[in-house]
């Protein structure tokens, strides 16, 4: 389900919300799915279970799960999980444009790149 690198400077927590995120935008995991519970997963990744509560927690907070208290923790639905990834990444594309003004690049330079984008994700979907 899961892969951790141990070497990798980024925290275990994050690496573990990062691949349930991965696992949900690419439905993996159903909208409605129950995941496993704190225990059993840190059992399986031979981690503490604090470390899977911390993942769990911020990924409710953020809006890709949800709990039932005596039931456990479910994968939100699909939209909402989409929203939450998009808003994420409108923050990055937010942070990259800025830095990019500041580099004089013009809007016309984004939109162009931003249409070519585009076109590639059409070509990819015939």
């Amino acid at each position: 389900m899961l892969q951790l690198n141990y070497r990798d400077a980024k925290p275990i927590y994050e690496q573990i919300k990062e691949g349930i995120r991965k696992l949900l935008i690419t439905k993996v995991i159903a909208p409605d799915e129950k995941l496993p519970s704190v225990r059993e997963l840190a059992s399986n990744l031979a981690i503490n279970p604090n470390t899977i509560q911390r993942a769990y927690k911020e990924l409710e907070a953020e809006g890709y799960l949800y709990s039932r208290q005596g039931k456990g923790t479910f994968a939100a639905a699909t939209a909402v999980v989409q929203k939450s990834r998009a808003n994420e990444l409108f923050v990055t594309f937010d942070e990259v444009v800025t830095e990019l003004f500041v580099l004089d690049v013009t809007k016309e330079e984004l939109g162009l790149r931003m249409e070519n984008l585009e076109k590639g994700r059409m070509r990819e979907n015939d």
